[in-house]
């Protein structure tokens, strides 16, 4: 008994006729629906928003178990002796950045170099003239409420004082693609201060 002549391919090898078995339907929609799905993955993973990504989950990750260890430095005070000893210690700065990375980067940009806020990576400010002020900043706002208050936003003191650090930390970075200098230069963080 001979197979009908449209379920053959033609193909014929040593006298053996192949068959044209078309793959079941389920099977052809689970690939399409694989290959939509994947267009949104790589869309929402790798091309998302900014501060959304695995790093940025690592880092919020980090800062939780930074909070719990909070409990070894006590209750940080926004003083120039704290932020200039916090500004260069990686193992804190990861909480301040991931507090940086989730509230600050749709107005400062991912690096600090500024988009609709002020670029943080130079030496000018429009509102800071002493390290210490940057906290006031965060806490108060500035710029008639365009720069928000977070001191009933940040949960802990010390995310404040560790996220003003981390700000601090960005100066003289630079970073590519800044935002032009606003505001005055004022100098070093851990110059003398003006009498």
């Amino acid at each position: 008994m001979s197979a009908p002549e449209n379920e053959l391919t033609g193909h014929e090898y040593d006298g053996i006729e192949e068959y044209d078995n078309p793959l079941p339907g389920w099977w052809s929609a689970l690939f399409a629906l694989s290959a939509v799905f994947a267009v949104f993955y790589v869309v929402y993973v790798h091309l998302g928003e900014e501060g959304k990504d695995l790093h940025a989950e690592y880092d919020a990750e980090a800062a939780e178990v930074m909070e719990i260890r909070f409990g070894q430095l006590g209750t940080l005070t926004a003083d120039r002796d704290t932020l200039l000893q916090y500004k260069d210690d990686e193992k804190w700065l990861v909480a301040g950045k991931a507090v940086f990375q989730t509230h600050c980067v749709s107005c400062h940009g991912k690096d600090g170099e500024g988009l609709v806020g002020v670029n943080l990576t130079d030496d000018h400010y429009k509102h800071i003239t002493t390290i210490e002020d940057i906290v006031k900043v965060i806490e108060d706002g500035a710029a008639g409420g365009a720069m928000p208050a977070w001191k009933n936003r940040i949960p802990h003191v010390n995310q404040v004082v560790l996220t003003a650090a981390y700000v601090a930390s960005l100066r003289g970075t630079h970073a590519a693609g800044g935002k032009a200098p606003e505001g005055k230069e004022i100098p070093a963080w851990d110059a003398p201060a003006e009498p």
